[in-house]
């Protein structure tokens, strides 16, 4: 099929004015050009890619469906959808996708999918709670006290029926530590060998995969599949029309997934459990020859490696650290290696590391074969039963040592003229317990261009934030989109009518950080006072924690709920109680509250940005990137730093006006907004809000909103 057929065409526009109807909404005009869109790129020439920047209020989630649901059922192709959050990739499966089969008269299934990770593995959540057990597999008795009592509640819970063992459906909460003892990968799963696989999660989720038409995933897991080849966990990309929702996202989490990191003690003292680990094994197993010779050969290859990874501190320890910038979480000093180039000292010592570990891989690999075949019953050992319990540790230790080395390896090849010298930002980061070393890679789009947009039979990304400055070429750059089409469209709604944007008069510039804190921390209160509830939005930890202190005898701070106080989820109940009673409430935060934050209506009538979303200077990818576009002889700070900044802004100030009947205010304490000659390109990137600036800026409440007609969502 090289073009939209005329019965195509009407079996998506019948569904368009079916589901329209049934909801008794009205045609939007911005969803209506997205479906087009979608419907020609899916059956078009090669490359079948385009990029959509659909404003907040477009209905992008039912213009996609859609779209490509009727396309892929034609072309006997899988929808994938793949969401940056759990919590969007929910909503779709729970709300959109049903709304949809039930008003719009396709007929389709749909399924949601997680990654294995997120599904508690019965077998190790047997063995965690066994006593016995632990001591066997060589697992921390102190794990054990720490977190037995939820474990023992996710067993009565998932025993019992009352939990289905998804980690994003468990109420209580659960401590990362203790759900990584109870969940498995591939490498320690036995698959249909195991004696819990009739009751396991991950299995039962798995099935409902293979009949679904649309299959709803996040970002972690497409990437992980696509990065296994496509076809593990979801369809091969060839069979697959994929949506992308949330993109902007997705350059971003492709770095942190390829990227490698080793801790330097931590690696260390795990050659010792792995050591332990092989001769335990060996034992319990009733000492077969071939384990046997495999710890016996272990023990002097994790002495070495203990050895490479002294040398690999030593090496470290002479390394120029400097204090991280703005606070927060991660090491507290970091070593950036310029050009990805390493130190020659740190390069001989991680190839001297690599070489045992290498062969610690190996062993591991082949402890994990012969369980394998002695749960098939290949082998004549004398305690075959008790194979199945050694697979998940043993699969731990390898996944961990398969990690470790493709890290030592990387910075054993990272000297001068490496191949990828330029391509990989590399650091050290040391804190009071350990040091890091990381690689990460600081061009995603070429990877994403090799594992998805090259071999989906179409592709489709999506944002209501897209374009920095008003283009997508930054965007292109880092998604590996350079052949798609671009198209952005406008949100309905009517921003000078029903939101300001206030630029104060200002003193200080942001780069006076010290001067800068006490001017907001003296403005905040009069602005808070504007409006009955507010997100406020810092760049740095330090930064928020000075304003905290400089207004900790204030009455305002009874209706502040800072980040960190709380969980993220326990402060945004909060919030949404307080304004539900009619008291004020302000929450104040950092990045993570700038996107994904839905507070629509009165829990959100005021978002002030302290400071423009600059990168924090000393961030060592941010670094690595602009001496890349340096090198290609690019303005760094014009082509990718204020871009970047502008998109972040407008992700910021879209936490405002969520729906038709919104409004609210905008306030930018940053008066370089104004002053510098970037300034007028970020204001212009942002929706067309009624603007005050200096002294014409506003200290009455925001304006009200224009009722716009009940048009589809």
């Amino acid at each position: 099929m090289s073009a939209l057929t005329d019965e195509l065409k009407a079996r998506i526009q019948d569904a368009y004015s079916a589901w329209l109807e049934s909801r008794g909404f009205r045609a939007r005009r911005g969803q209506r050009e997205m479906i087009a869109h979608i419907a020609r790129a899916c059956v078009g020439e090669p490359p079948r890619l385009v990029a959509i920047e659909a404003g907040t209020g477009t209905g992008k989630t039912v213009a996609y469906c859609l779209a490509a649901i009727p396309i892929a059922q034609a072309l006997e192709k899988t929808l994938v959808i793949a969401s940056a959050t759990v919590a969007l990739q929910e909503q779709i499966v729970e709300r959109d996708l049903p709304d949809l089969a039930e008003g719009s008269g396709l007929e389709f299934d749909f399924v949601l999918a997680k990654g294995r990770g997120r599904y508690l593995c019965v077998k190790r959540l047997d063995q965690i709670l066994n006593g016995e057990k632990q001591q066997e597999l060589g697992l921390s008795d102190a794990a054990i006290v720490d977190h037995s009592l939820v474990w023992r509640q996710m067993l009565r819970d998932f025993g019992n029926g009352r939990w289905n063992g998804e980690l994003d459906t468990w109420e209580a909460g659960v401590e990362d530590a203790a759900w990584r003892s109870v969940t498995t990968d591939h490498r320690g799963c036995a698959n249909r060998k195991c004696s819990f696989y009739a009751q396991c999660p991950f299995f039962k989720a798995r099935h409902a995969l293979g009949d679904a038409d649309v299959i709803v995933a996040n970002h972690d897991l497409l990437l992980t599949d696509y990065a296994f080849g496509g076809g593990v966990v979801l369809p091969a990309p060839e069979s697959s029309i994929l949506v992308i929702d949330e993109a902007h996202h997705l350059p971003d989490k492709t770095q942190r997934h390829f990227a490698l990191s080793a801790r330097l003690g931590a690696t260390g003292a795990w050659a010792d459990q792995v050591n332990a680990l092989a001769g335990t094994l060996a034992q319990r197993m009733g000492r077969p020859a071939e384990l046997e010779r495999i710890a016996k050969g272990l023990a002097p290859e994790c002495e070495a490696l203990k050895a490479g990874m002294e040398t690999l501190g030593v090496a470290a320890g002479h390394l120029p650290f400097a204090d991280r910038f703005g606070g927060g979480d991660g090491p507290s000093e970091v070593c950036r290696f310029p050009h990805g180039q390493v130190d020659s000292g740190l390069v001989e010592a991680a190839g001297l590391a690599a070489a045992p570990l290498a062969r610690i891989d190996a062993a591991l690999g082949e402890v994990q074969d012969l369980l394998r075949k002695a749960m098939d019953g290949d082998l004549d050992w004398p305690n075959l039963i008790d194979a199945e319990d050694w697979l998940a540790p043993v699969g731990q230790a390898a996944a961990r040592a398969a990690a470790v080395r493709a890290l030592l390896e990387d910075y054993a090849q990272a000297s001068d003229g490496a191949a990828t010298q330029g391509r990989m930002a590399r650091w050290a980061g040391r804190s009071e317990q350990d040091v890091d070393l990381v690689s990460s890679p600081i061009e995603p789009g070429q990877l994403l261009d090799e594992h998805l947009w090259s071999r989906c039979h179409a592709g489709v990304a999506t944002s209501a934030t897209l374009t920095a400055l008003g283009r997508f070429e930054r965007f292109f750059e880092r998604a590996g989109l350079g052949e798609a089409q671009g198209v952005k469209i406008s949100s309905p709604f009517d921003y000078p009518n029903i939101a300001v944007l206030s630029v104060p008069q200002m003193d200080a510039d942001p780069k006076d950080v010290e001067r800068h804190t006490e001017e907001v921390a003296a403005l905040l209160p009069e602005l808070l006072a504007l409006e009955p509830s507010a997100l406020v939005l810092f760049t740095s930890w330090r930064q928020m924690n000075a304003v905290r202190d400089a207004l900790a005898d204030h009455a305002v701070m009874d209706a502040a709920q800072f980040q960190g106080e709380r969980s993220k989820q326990a402060l945004l109940k909060r919030h949404l109680r307080r304004v539900d009673a009619g008291e004020p409430s302000y929450l104040i935060g950092l990045a993570s509250f700038a996107e994904g934050v839905d507070l629509p209506g009165d829990y959100c009538r005021h978002v002030i940005v302290v400071k423009l979303p600059f990168a924090v200077p000393d961030d060592p990818v941010d670094q690595a990137i602009a001496e890349l576009a340096e090198s290609q002889g690019r303005n760094p700070f014009m082509e990718i730093t204020v871009p970047d900044a502008a998109l972040k802004l407008v992700q910021a100030c879209g936490r405002l006006i969520r729906d038709d009947d919104d409004h609210g205010r905008i306030t930018l304490l940053d008066k370089r907004v104004l002053t510098k000659r970037y300034g007028r390109a970020l204001l212009d990137s942002l929706p067309p809000f009624r603007r005050e600036f200096g002294e014409q800026a506003s200290t009455k409440s925001g304006p009200r909103s224009v009722p716009l007609g009940r048009e589809a969502q």
